[in-house]
């Protein structure tokens, strides 16, 4: 499964999508996971055929527009649950992934 996260572009994400592919290496579920800035995330959507946006708790705000950049490239979206978004929040996430698993 092939997902794409958006957030400010820090460190944080870097962090949380390391343990997120542990954790979903460690249960044997394939996943690819990218993270990407809100510059760079409508551009990736379009070329990158993913099978999920997810999107980091900071950037909620923008929510509306992610919603109508994740639609226009047929891809379904979610808002991180806030508690997943630290490296023990992982396996929250991971859970909120799987729900699309085709």
């Amino acid at each position: 499964m092939k997902v794409l996260m958006v957030c400010s572009g820090g460190m944080s994400s870097a962090i949380v999508v390391k343990a997120i592919k542990q954790e979903a290496d460690k249960q044997g579920f394939p996943l690819e996971i990218k993270a990407v800035g809100t510059t760079e995330f409508e551009d990736e959507l379009k070329e990158g055929s993913y099978d999920l946006a997810i999107v980091a708790p900071q950037v909620k705000h923008r929510m509306k527009v992610f919603e109508e950049q994740a639609a226009a490239a047929n891809v379904p979206i979610e808002l991180i649950v806030p508690m997943g978004y630290t490296p023990i929040g992982a396996p929250k996430v991971l859970e909120q992934i799987k729900k699309h698993a085709k």
